[in-house]
């Protein structure tokens, strides 16, 4: 079992930054891929950017390459995603999920990951 708390958001001109950060607990958290998703009000939960176990991969949507990293620190049990050059369209709650497989592709659908985060808002003004 996996607990996940995301922080970080807040409300943001657009063209600022933002690093939303995600604490997980468990002693395996470098064995399990993560992913951030968001989802605007109205709108489906869609995929913004994964990294797999071990680091091996990242991936991006089409929409945030360039602007956002995802990143991990494994000895502090954390995935980080850094948001640069915000837009209004980033606007939504971002969700951070883990996913226990031993694949190493970084999995973009909601139903391929295990466990949530209870989701922080970013909100981004023009």
């Amino acid at each position: 079992q996996v607990q996940l708390v995301e922080s970080g958001g807040g409300l943001v001109q657009a063209g600022d930054s933002l690093r939303l950060s995600c604490a997980a607990s468990g002693r395996t958290f470098s064995s399990y891929a993560m992913g951030w998703f968001r989802q605007a009000p109205g709108k489906e939960r869609e995929f913004v950017a994964g990294i797999s176990r071990s680091d091996v991969n990242l991936y991006y949507a089409d929409s945030v390459k360039g602007r956002f990293t995802i990143s991990r620190d494994n000895a502090k049990n954390t995935v980080y995603l850094q948001m640069n050059s915000l837009k209004p369209e980033d606007t939504a709650v971002y969700y951070c999920a883990a996913r226990s497989s031993r694949s190493w592709i970084v999995a973009t659908r909601t139903e391929n990951y295990d466990y949530w985060g209870q989701g922080t808002q970013v909100t981004v003004s023009s």
